[in-house]
This record gives structure tokens, C-alpha cells and sequence, in this order.
């Protein structure tokens, strides 16, 4: 089993914010593909990272989860790209996570 997180920015890269459909749509994906989904809206988590031009940067994030008995890397790397076009960011996190349920 593998718990699989995404972190979906709630603004592009100049601020400009991204509206709730662009993120329901991802719900709506990751629900008919896994079962379900849960997200963390209410306290959107918060990156800063620096850049390869010397300034920092700073994201706010809904983080997103869902499990899954098998990992399809190559279906999680095209839709990372997709979401990479929807969300015009150069690269998103998606990771994963062995997990045993108790």
C-alpha cells in the first residue's frame, strides 16, 4: 500500500490565483482513479525554496492525498506533467510513501 501526496499551489508564479475548479478538477481525477481523496484546504501549507537565480521563492499549497495498493510511476509521471501545464509551474511535488495499515 502507498500513500501518495501532491502539492498543488493555490497561485501561479507571479500570484495570480488559481480557481477552486482547477483544484476540483484534481479531486474529481484522483477520486474515479483511487476511490477517494482526501485534501487539506483550511490550512494551506507554506514552501520556500531557492532558485536557480539566486532569489527565494514562496508557494502556499493544498496538499493532497490518496492511497493506492500499487504504484503506477508512469501514470503519476504524465499526470504530474498535466498538472504541471495546468498549474503553470516548471515542476510539482507528487511523492509516495510505503504504508501499512494497522
Amino acid at each position: 500500500m502507498y500513500l501518495i501526496e501532491l502539492f498543488l499551489p493555490l497561485a501561479d508564479n507571479q500570484g495570480s490565483p488559481f480557481s477552486r475548479e482547477q483544484h476540483k478538477a484534481a479531486e474529481h481525477v484522483l477520486t474515479e482513479k483511487f476511490g477517494g481523496v482526501t485534501a487539506y484546504p483550511r490550512a494551506p501549507a507554506s514552501g520556500r525554496w531557492k532558485a536557480s537565480d539566486s532569489g527565494q521563492h514562496h508557494d502556499d499549497f493544498i496538499v493532497y492525498e490518496v492511497m493506492a495498493e500499487e504504484l503506477d510511476v508512469s501514470w503519476w509521471q504524465g499526470y504530474r506533467k498535466e498538472l504541471e501545464a495546468t498549474f503553470r509551474q516548471e515542476r510539482l511535488v507528487i511523492r509516495s510513501h510505503p504504508v501499512r495499515l494497522l
